[in-house]
């Protein structure tokens, strides 16, 4: 029992050592290499029933200037202040949930968390999930600069049925390069973030348009990354 107990345990360490070295390492790969596939994009494979997969990687100078702009005025305008975690806003989400339960609750994940989860974890609300992308989200902020974490969070979210990334939208809903997008098409864009397979940046509805107005009045008191 006791050699049986021994051997779980050192399997237990090794997995853990294992876990931690390969983790650190695939988030200093991605410091440099593209992120060409997703953990998300093969499984939503698995739940089309028409296979597609639109992505196309696109350095941020190849972007509009304007596509960063709207995304942190979109999802988070204290982007370029914050250290992955805006608790400010984790703080006013808990209030405004506490006020108001009967309504939808209110998240407050930063760019950087959702780039976390995009890039390494997958979808779901478990407290694991949780811990993992909270532990690759320190992991991206300490290693990667703010640039780059907005650069990979704009090839690799997804942006609407099997479209991933800012290149793949621009060409299918505005028949353009992602260099090419103007303000509006951005705001448009970033309008959809919460929920891509839910809102359309080809066919917006009323709200998606009302979020868009909004994004584009906020996006002249974002902080630009150059700065």
């Amino acid at each position: 029992m006791k050699k049986t107990l021994r051997r779980i345990l050192r399997v237990t360490k090794w997995a853990v050592v294992a876990f931690f070295v390969s983790s650190i390492l695939s988030v200093v790969v991605l410091r440099f290499m593209p992120v060409y596939y997703t953990p998300l994009m093969f499984i939503r494979l698995f739940e089309q029933d028409e296979l597609k997969l639109s992505h196309k990687w696109v350095p941020l100078e190849e972007m509009s200037p304007q596509m960063p702009l709207a995304a942190m005025a979109g999802e988070d305008a204290r982007f370029t202040e914050h250290h992955g975690f805006d608790f400010e806003a984790i703080q006013a989400a808990m209030e405004r949930n506490r006020l108001h339960p009967e309504k939808n609750k209110l998240g407050a994940s930063t760019i950087s968390q959702q780039t976390a989860k995009n890039v390494f974890l997958w979808p779901g609300r478990s407290w694991l999930r949780k811990g993992l992308e909270a532990y690759f989200t320190v992991l991206i902020e300490l290693m990667w600069s703010k640039e780059r974490i907005m650069e990979v969070y704009l090839n690799s979210i997804e942006m609407g049925p099997g479209i991933y990334g800012v290149e793949a939208v621009a060409e299918e809903h505005f028949g353009c390069s992602a260099k090419d997008l103007t303000a509006n098409q951005c705001a448009l864009i970033a309008a959809t973030f919460p929920s891509p397979l839910r809102y359309s940046s080809k066919s917006p509805s009323r709200y998606v348009k009302k979020r868009q107005r909004q994004i584009r009045a906020n996006m002249r008191y974002v902080k630009p990354l150059d700065e």
